[in-house]
């Protein structure tokens, strides 16, 4: 739904850069007595709840991009009469990097789950690569990274500094997000409160307040995107002369790529439960675990497990009650998902100029307000530049880094949230299984609570087994909130 132009403290809004309003008072300020429409929303199995909708709320003072930088509100019946607040439930709906303006609630995902649990829900719009806006008379792209994760901050900003007046509990907010929506939620996340935002939010006249949230709930989230190339071929170049089948040139990249991994994994000085650091040495034995509980979930459900899948199980035949599974051939089960699903060519990720002109989302969102796309990491920029000693400029790494939520866990500067659901699929091939993996290991290794799993036969998707998602939304919520 596009914003409505006729708001209580806009004077006159457009769709061109560097927006303000014509203020009075507090121009961030949410009147209580705004007028709410209400709606219901029917379920598929038949059940309804009603809600009340805020809509079109900007959430900073000076707009970039009026089709994007607002969010709105939607308060079930549940909260409607009661004196206690409830949690507050915030659900982006960015996907590819891509702008994502604010929707309504679905009955299909977690959005409308959550009114029906009694949260207050928060959808709220952000620019991404594709934003564009007229700045004295040219077209200019305001959503280059770290726009996106700028954006949602200051929504968050919003909700705490209206807190005393809206609905629900701005000390209570989970986020939830898909692929590089949970991308998003784990900056979120992991980057409450640090400084490197804070020139970002100024500019845009984000509320003077806190942006760290309660908990982060992230499906499939595409991070760690400088280094993603490198665990992309390390983990599939098994694969590459066969069911992959590369070309020679294809195949020179890979192992280039792979063969950078190693030190990487080793730089994250990350370790493994029994407190081994976890290495590319040990790596494939740390992800089969992982599988393997995967696998046993998948078998305790009832599911089949076809035998080309590399998994092996402790009865003589397959299917047969109280079935075990003893291991995973890794070799075997990547060569499953490969043949199930095409992998990315390398570069998965960076991939502009470096054996061919396409643009992957990442390059879009790293490029400047012209719309040009460009290459962040110095292995893609020197293969596609032919410059063995290109380097990515500083304002381009600041830029990267603030798009990855590894970057800051542990730093004292972030106040990043204890409680987390990560979940990625186990037939998810978008980013190698290190990324997620690698989050939860520092996560926990930092000693947060992280629910993490890679459930089995899942692949790219999110908002899925809601029930148990809103179940760990329960227990979290019982924590105090400090």
């Amino acid at each position: 739904m596009k914003p409505s132009r006729n708001f209580a403290f806009a004077a006159a809004l457009t769709c061109s850069a560097g927006l303000t309003f014509a203020q009075s008072g507090d121009p961030l300020a949410f009147h209580s007595n705004r007028k709410a429409t209400e709606n219901t929303l029917t379920f598929l199995d038949g059940k309804t709840v009603k809600y009340r909708a805020y809509e079109n709320l900007y959430y900073v003072a000076n707009v970039v991009d009026s089709a994007y930088q607002y969010l709105n509100v939607y308060v079930p019946e549940s909260a409607w009469a009661t004196t206690s607040k409830a949690p507050m439930f915030l659900r982006t709906y960015v996907g590819g990097y891509f702008s994502s303006k604010a929707q309504a609630p679905s009955n299909t995902d977690a959005s409308g789950r959550a009114l029906r649990e009694g949260y207050v829900l928060v959808i709220p719009g952000a620019r991404g690569w594709n934003a564009k806006v007229t700045k004295n008379g040219s077209t200019v792209f305001p959503g280059k990274a770290p726009a996106g994760i700028v954006d949602l901050k200051a929504a968050v900003r919003y909700l705490r500094h209206n807190d005393a007046a809206m609905p629900g509990d701005a000390e209570r907010i989970v986020t939830d997000g898909t692929s590089a929506g949970g991308a998003m939620s784990a900056l979120l996340g992991a980057t409450g409160n640090h400084p490197a935002y804070e020139p970002y939010l100024t500019a845009l006249g984000a509320a003077k307040a806190r942006d760290d949230v309660f908990a982060a709930v992230a499906f499939c989230p595409i991070i760690d995107l400088e280094h993603a190339d490198l665990a992309y071929e390390w983990l599939y170049g098994g694969t590459n002369s066969g069911p992959r089948n590369l070309s020679s040139a294809q195949a020179a990249v890979s192992n280039e790529l792979a063969a950078l991994f190693p030190a990487y994994q080793a730089s994250l000085g990350l370790k493994t439960p029994d407190g081994t650091p976890l290495t590319a040495d040990n790596y494939r034995d740390y992800l089969k675990s992982f599988l393997v509980k995967s696998a046993q979930a998948a078998r305790n459900a009832g599911f089949d497990i076809p035998a080309n899948t590399g998994v092996k199980l402790n009865s003589g035949f397959r299917g047969s009650p109280g079935e075990f599974v003893l291991d995973v051939d890794l070799d075997a089960y990547l060569a499953y998902l490969v043949g199930k699903t095409p992998l990315k060519a390398p570069p998965a990720f960076d991939k502009l100029g470096v054996l061919g002109p396409d643009a992957t989302p990442e390059n879009q969102v790293f490029g400047d307000e012209t719309g040009k796309a460009a290459n962040y990491t110095e292995f893609s920029l020197r293969k596609a530049t032919g410059d063995a000693s290109a380097t990515v400029d500083k304002a381009l790494r600041d830029r990267v880094f603030r798009m990855n939520p590894m970057n800051f866990i542990g730093d004292p500067r972030a106040t990043t949230t204890k409680n987390w659901y990560i979940r990625h699929g186990a037939a998810d091939r978008d980013t190698g299984f290190q990324i997620p993996v690698n989050l939860y290991t520092k996560l926990v290794n930092q000693g947060y609570a992280v629910d993490f799993a890679l459930p089995w036969n899942r692949g790219h998707s999110g908002d899925y087994n809601l029930d148990e998602v809103f179940a760990w939304i329960g227990d979290v919520l019982k924590t105090p909130k400090k």
